[in-house]
């Protein structure tokens, strides 16, 4: 059912930041929601999937709003309590969350095969949703390239700091796993897989060696190299700060390992 442009006239200047206490309590009565409670706010980089746009509140009774930010296109339709629009190409829901608070919103998200898509952290009022989006944005953008993955902002706070500030990044990369990155790609990512199989299995070589189904004398050597090649200890822990935050850097960057 078509709607028109007034929700995303409503949810706009709101999801921009910045909007005046007038606007914030002319909004909340426009769209029907209280100017305080716990919020979230939603940017998914794919088109949302026609169930997200429900009418009425969800099972745990969190309640969705899909509309505009400050700038993107205005077209709005949609059920009722619901606004489709973009924002340079991404979609953008206000969330007031019910009792299972943001980890069911996410979880919904996953089980319609959005993504990918970045969930902000809880807000307490209307005023607050555009610091909202903007982590929310920064969490999508710590999605791996090609995936659909859904994700927390709170979950990826390492991950949002490196995409926050990318000249250091690719500064830490290079510091880091310059080395690495000479090896002919084929070798490169064996040793980026077993990095990163030895970090899932909480740093045990049998496990790592039983996931990727080889001996864990190799597992070993395979971590010795990559050591000697970015002259850091997978024992000292600043160091393997580093190696962890690098291998983010990896994998966020769209080349692979």
């Amino acid at each position: 059912m078509r709607r028109g442009t007034r929700y995303g006239a409503l949810l706009g200047p709101l999801l921009a930041g910045g909007a005046t206490p007038a606007l914030v309590t002319r909004a909340a009565r426009g769209l029907g929601l209280p100017e305080r409670g716990r919020y979230a706010v939603v940017v998914l980089g794919t088109p949302v999937p026609d169930a997200a746009v429900v009418k009425g509140p969800d099972a745990d009774g969190s309640r969705w709003w899909w509309g505009a930010a400050e700038g993107s296109p205005g077209e709005v339709g949609g059920s009722p309590g619901a606004a489709e629009a973009r924002e340079g190409g991404r979609e953008v829901a206000v969330v007031l969350l019910g009792p299972a608070g943001p980890g069911r919103a996410a979880a919904r998200l996953r089980e319609l095969g959005a993504g990918p898509g970045g969930v902000s952290p809880v807000v307490g009022s209307l005023a607050q949703l555009g610091a909202a989006r903007r982590l929310a944005g920064t969490a999508l953008l710590t999605c791996e390239p090609g995936s659909r993955e859904i994700v927390r902002l709170d979950e990826r706070l390492p991950a949002a700091l490196l995409v926050s500030r990318p000249e250091l990044s690719t500064r830490l990369l290079a510091e880091v796993f310059g080395p690495l990155l000479t090896l002919v790609p084929a070798e490169r990512s064996l040793l980026v897989e077993t990095l990163e199989a030895w970090l899932e299995c909480g740093g045990s070589v049998g496990r790592a060696a039983a996931r990727l189904g080889c001996h864990r004398n190799t597992v070993f050597n395979r971590l010795r190299r990559l050591e000697r090649l970015t002259a850091r200890s997978l024992s000292r822990p600043r160091e393997l700060v580093d190696l962890v935050l690098a291998l983010d850097v990896l994998r966020l960057s769209s080349a692979p390992p």
